[in-house]
């Protein structure tokens, strides 16, 4: 079985929307705290925290709710580990007309669309958000 930590952040962060929970538990990774970083720049989380030393690491994401909803209606991962998309910056797909995010990761480190399209770099499209 592929490792595939995007999937189970994604997959963890819908889990807990669906329970009304307040905060989501996950691994600790570089990839998954630059995704953690977009999400709460582009106010799809209130915040997130890294707790623990070592390879005991987890970063604690605090969701976001307006009047009872969640913030992030929904979370699709694109390319996988056994089949990769990548997207040239002419290609990057605007999700939910503008209202949501890809995520993009680019030569200069892991981008929103709207970032990549803007600096003309392409790259590996992991996953989209609205």
């Amino acid at each position: 079985m592929v490792n595939d930590s995007i999937a189970d952040f994604l997959a963890r962060i819908k889990n807990n929307i669906h329970r009304q929970k307040n905060e989501v538990i996950v691994p600790f990774n570089k990839k998954l705290e630059a995704i953690a970083q977009i999400l709460k720049k582009e106010g799809f989380i209130l915040d997130y925290k890294i707790e623990g030393k070592g390879i005991k690491k987890n970063i604690i994401l605090m969701l976001k709710y307006v009047n009872g909803v969640s913030a992030i209606r929904d979370l699709k991962r694109i390319s996988k580990p056994g089949v990769r998309i990548y997207v040239g910056y002419k290609d990057i797909p605007r999700v939910m007309g503008g209202t949501g995010i890809a995520i993009i990761s680019t030569p200069d480190g892991i981008l929103t669309g709207k970032e990549a399209k803007k600096r003309h770099i392409g790259g590996e499209f992991w996953c989209k958000i609205w």
